[in-house]
């Protein structure tokens, strides 16, 4: 009874390790004897014991984060640059029989991959042009794990680390531009005053009254003031008569 006791908990064990549950987002690679058998999942597999073998791959979106990487930007400028990348597998049967550890390698791909296009872009491009450097990102490692059936769906940049002595160049440049448009906004002003200053002489030169009435406005404005002393501007015209007729010695 004893041999036959030990078969039956031993096939009882091998049906029970057979069957398998996989998550909705599981799939399994079968191989048999070595050999891949092909994708199965999700939900109640049957493997064959001591035949078959399977492995579980995770289709989920998967977010790595790339460690600082060393840049040196096209002019020549050192930096530290880290980003996050986002991917998923699309090809379960790939990512095991196409590369040993297809999150290892996507890993060490990102980082190679940082430093080759970063060094290809100038300072300025990697502080204005963001989007434009994480579409290079993406096209770039999306080629190279596309036969690890590996899809890269986003690469983002995350962090720009400047050296100081940088940093302290770009804050007297930011500040030498802020001054210089102050200036230009400054003599555009006053370029606009004159222009307005030399209209309204135009026209008051033309009409009489609204020389007198800019007097009266302009005495007003003193009154309110509150000051003592009141000036009566006269007209030139106006002591012209008194010069031209000077008594004659």
């Amino acid at each position: 009874m004893g041999p036959i006791l030990f078969l039956v908990v031993l096939g009882i064990f091998l049906l029970f390790s057979s069957f398998k549950v996989l998550s909705e987002w599981e799939r399994a690679v079968i191989l048999r004897f070595g050999r891949s058998m092909g994708i199965r999942g999700p939900g109640i597999i049957i493997l064959i014991p001591m035949v078959e073998r399977m492995y579980r791959i995770d289709t989920r979106t998967i977010a790595m984060d790339v460690p600082p990487q060393d840049v040196i930007t096209r002019d020549n400028v050192t930096l530290k640059v880290n980003a996050v990348i986002y991917f998923r597998v699309v090809g379960p049967e790939d990512a095991v029989t196409k590369v040993e550890d297809y999150y290892f390698a996507t890993g060490q791909l990102s980082q190679t991959g940082l430093r080759s296009v970063l060094g290809q872009f100038t300072l300025d491009d990697l502080l204005s042009n963001r989007d434009r450097i994480n579409h290079t990102l993406q096209a770039n490692l999306d080629k190279s794990t596309e036969p690890w059936g590996v899809k890269i769906t986003s690469v983002e940049v995350k962090q720009i680390d400047l050296p100081k002595e940088m940093q302290r160049a770009m804050a007297r440049e930011a500040e030498a531009e802020r001054e210089r448009r102050a200036k230009i906004i400054s003599a555009e002003g006053e370029l606009m005053r004159s222009e307005k200053l030399a209209q309204a002489a135009d026209r008051l030169a033309n009409s009489p009254t609204a020389i007198q009435l800019a007097y009266l406005q302009a005495m007003g404005e003193i009154q309110k003031e509150g000051k003592n002393t009141i000036i009566f501007p006269l007209p030139i015209d106006f002591l012209a008569g008194f010069i031209n007729n000077k008594p004659k010695q």
